[in-house]
């Protein structure tokens, strides 16, 4: 009878979320599962190499396997993704940028590990959308990330006024983004749409040497010049 193979482990792996040095915002333990892990499921082969170089140096490029994940996968391709973890071999999930699995497409990896029973290791690193509520002031005990907003121009302005509302009725912080080229108009909508006495957190290039933090009320923030353009951004509102 043939022995048992044991499955590998799923590691979620944190990023930089820009260009700084890694050990100012990645443990040690980062390091150390890099060290050891050779198969990578990405969003993007270059800027995974990238990371890997810049954080463990010594690790031999030619040693490593990396499976692209991205919002052009096919569902077919997810199983093939993980072949190596239903082989015995360990595996690292890595984000373009902060948190794996976290508004990423890497959720849909670690469900299916969940479904095959493999063990999935999430390691400490930076997300962006607490670490802009922790600066924001706003309610932490109830909060909700919403995802990207509606393009459309009505359709935002209706889902502006309903988190809005639902701040003020339950006392909840809502958490949103925008793709980035397309900040500055949001700014400029939410200033336009939103009752002036509401809380607007903005929070850019959060642990870059550019990050820039703030929360005013709307009425403030029409006094307010940023350029938010092509900076990772976080907004949360919250009317009190």
């Amino acid at each position: 009878m043939k022995p048992t193979l044991s499955l590998g482990k799923l590691y979620l792996i944190p990023t930089t979320m820009g260009d700084c040095d890694p050990m100012d915002v990645l443990p040690q333990t980062i390091k150390r599962s890099i060290d050891f892990i050779d198969h990578y499921i990405v969003e993007n082969e270059k800027t995974a190499r990238k990371s890997i170089k810049i954080v463990q140096p010594e690790k031999k490029q030619s040693e490593l396997v990396l499976f692209t994940l991205n919002k052009h996968t096919e569902n077919k391709e997810h199983l093939a993704m993980i072949q190596p973890l239903l082989e015995g071999k360990n595996m690292g999930l890595m984000s373009e940028a902060g948190c794996p699995g976290v508004a990423d497409p890497g959720a849909v990896i670690v469900k299916i590990a969940h479904d095959k029973g493999i063990q999935v290791i999430p390691l400490v690193g930076p997300s962006s959308i607490l670490l802009a509520l922790m600066a924001s002031g706003m309610n932490g005990q109830s909060f909700t990330f919403n995802g990207y907003l509606p393009i459309e121009k009505e359709e935002k302005k209706s889902a502006l006024k309903f988190l809005e509302k639902l701040s003020f009725d339950k006392n909840q912080s809502q958490i949103f983004i925008e793709t980035p080229y397309r900040n500055n108009k949001l700014l400029e909508d939410l200033i336009h749409i939103l009752h002036p006495e509401t809380h607007l957190c903005v929070a850019t290039d959060i642990t870059l040497p550019t990050e820039y933090i703030k929360t005013k009320k709307i009425a403030a923030w029409k006094k307010e010049k940023v350029d938010l353009h092509k900076r990772p951004t976080i907004f949360i509102l919250h009317k009190m």
